[in-house]
């Protein structure tokens, strides 16, 4: 059962589940550059196709809260294997799209299958390997998973400049049957003896609601909210939203447990990721679309100017260590969102105008700066949580971030349509963008401004993980 030739099982979990990780979180970044060529061929502004990027993430955090209870009611290896092939599938589907709306559904549904793809497949891990051996493994798989991102907008670049958009979702053709081929033959099967009950009032809550919203907010700006399928959207979803916020907050293990938000570390933290990631996506959207319609760069060059970011991100993962010890968890926080902050008003300010060589210290030092702030802020949140809850809170956790991603770059999108649509002015005024990002440097200052209201609640739990420690 467990192989021989090149190929064991635990060898091939580990493969299938590189392979899965790498092609979709290749996918949450390879389209941002995409935009502007995708935009063209259909007749359509480039934050029209918003959608794109957010019904992607939508189908993502709609997922996410199921993806253990389907693992374990109908196996992990066929539901992992069934995720791997809806994401395939709709990865050819969307690039055989002819309209907008085609494309945006076909996202979602490559949302739904890459959502699970992350929960089950790191199940599939810790089942195969022991507690000794799960640090050493998880070292060794970190890396091919963690550079998929950053090369997402060189690969997205490349791909638009020289080939065709289409192939920035043909690309997963291959790596997805090579997932599969190897995950049929190789992987176990595992299912759980009892599987945990579902919660399908709160699911349907979460999978009508959010969608509806997020259908309303991308598509406001464009059409405005006096359009009746806009306002009764908006309405409908804010109302399911409310809901189910209410109804998780009284049931007894809900789908999502929003009871752990009245825990104050991982409430105030959450908060502060939640608005950190919404100001990133939402800038790592508006970009590449100026630096491509306004700046008139090409898709090749605007990824390459955008993967500086990750750049940053990757110096601040190796200089975090030294900065909590120097500083502490709060002030590397705070000072993260104010430096980050900075930058991103300093890109509002001369983005459209600026050298590209101070364009790249701009994005590298976004990277520098916020990456402090989010990975003090992973150090910390789950501090006071409970190892019994710690499942239910990482859920929750990574499904906020993901409707925060959402959010972030649908109101940003929307802002940038409106103010082009108002001012009646060409693709090419820079106007319009640097307004636009100074919106997503606010979700910054709004956390920034939440971190000094948090600070004893974080040198509280600070102090406790040195008496833990």
């Amino acid at each position: 059962m467990s192989g021989t030739g090149f190929f064991t099982s635990r060898k091939a979990v580990c493969f299938v589940y590189v392979l899965a990780m790498f092609m979709a979180s290749l996918d949450g970044t390879i389209v941002y550059v995409a935009l502007p060529t995708i935009g063209q061929e259909f007749g359509v502004s480039s934050a029209d196709l918003s959608g794109i990027t957010v019904w992607y993430l939508v189908g993502v955090a709609a997922i996410l809260p199921i993806a253990g209870w389907l693992a374990g009611r109908f196996g992990g290896k066929r539901i992992f294997l069934s995720a791997l092939t809806l994401f395939t599938i709709a990865s050819i589907v969307c690039g055989l799209s002819q309209t907008v709306f085609m494309l945006s559904v076909a996202r979602f549904i490559q949302g739904l299958g890459g959502g699970m793809l992350a929960p089950i497949g790191m199940a599939m891990i810790f089942r195969t390997f022991s507690v000794e051996e799960r640090p050493r493994v998880s070292r060794s798989l970190v890396l091919p998973i963690a550079v998929a991102p950053a090369l997402g907008p060189i690969v997205g670049g490349i791909i638009v400049e020289y080939i065709s958009w289409q192939w920035i979702f043909f690309i997963n053709i291959p790596i997805g049957i090579a997932a599969l081929l190897i995950g049929v033959k190789y992987l176990i099967e595992h299912k759980e003896a009892e599987p945990a009950k579902m919660d399908w009032t709160g699911f349907i809550l979460i999978v009508a609601g959010f969608p509806l919203l997020m259908f309303s907010l991308t598509q406001v700006s464009s059409r405005g909210w006096d359009a009746p399928e806009i306002f009764i959207c908006g309405m409908t979803g804010l109302v399911l939203v409310i809901s189910f916020i209410k109804y998780a907050l009284n049931k007894n293990k809900p789908i999502m447990d929003l009871q752990l938000l009245y825990e104050p570390t991982f409430r105030k933290l959450s908060i502060l990721s939640f608005f950190a990631v919404g100001g990133l996506q939402g800038l790592l959207f508006l970009f590449p679309v100026m630096y491509q319609q306004a700046v008139g760069a090409t898709a090749f060059e605007s990824g390459l100017t955008v993967f500086i970011e990750a750049i940053g991100l990757m110096a601040a993962s190796k200089l975090v260590p030294w900065t909590l010890k120097k500083m502490g968890v709060y002030y590397v926080i705070l000072l993260g969102f104010l430096g980050s902050a900075i930058f991103f008003l300093l890109m509002s300010l001369f983005g459209p105008f600026a050298d590209p060589w101070l364009l790249r210290l701009l994005l590298f030092g976004i990277g520098l700066t916020l990456g402090h702030s989010v990975i003090a802020m992973q150090y910390t949140t789950f501090t006071k949580i409970s190892s019994v809850n710690m499942g239910k809170a990482t859920t929750l956790f990574n499904v906020q971030n993901r409707l925060g991603a959402a959010i972030g770059i649908s109101v940003n999108a929307s802002l940038l349509v409106f103010l082009q649509n108002r001012t009646m002015s060409s693709l090419t005024n820079p106007a319009p963008y640097q307004i636009s990002i100074f919106g997503a440097a606010i979700f910054l200052l709004i956390a920034l401004v939440l971190t000094v209201f948090s600070r004893n609640v974080i040198q509280e739990t600070e102090q406790a993980q040195r008496k833990a420690s």
